[in-house]
């Protein structure tokens, strides 16, 4: 009976915790870029659905979600990374969230460039 009663106040519980993790939609996604060969660090600004640069890689921004200001900062960031280098066919170099506070969750493999996010704007 105790265990029912402490599962049910804590599914009482979930909707704020949910609340209290809420994620907000940005414009655009603050990048750090790393030149492996030559050590060059570059801020790429990217704004969601325009194509941004670095090397040789075309970096797009499809969603990028921010924490609200009153809660820990975050961002997670869906990129599809292509390489214009890369063999015709071979699809994209990288897609799929990258997450700010995790970077190691979900890394672009890449032998010259490193991507991560830094945040969402």
């Amino acid at each position: 009976m105790k265990r029912a009663l402490a599962l049910l106040a804590l599914l009482a519980l979930l909707p704020g915790l949910a609340a209290a993790q809420s994620w907000v939609p940005r414009q655009g996604a603050q990048l750090q870029a790393l030149d492996k060969v030559t050590a060059r660090v570059t801020v790429v600004s990217a704004r969601i659905g325009t194509p941004a640069q670095f090397g040789t890689l075309t970096i797009m921004v499809r969603a990028c979600q921010g924490r609200p200001a009153d809660e820990v900062p975050d961002a997670a960031a869906w990129l599809e990374i292509t390489d214009s280098r890369a063999v015709p066919g071979t699809g994209p170099a990288f897609r799929g969230w990258m997450f700010a506070n995790a970077p190691a969750v979900n890394t672009l493999e890449h032998p010259v460039y490193d991507i991560r996010i830094l945040e969402c704007r």
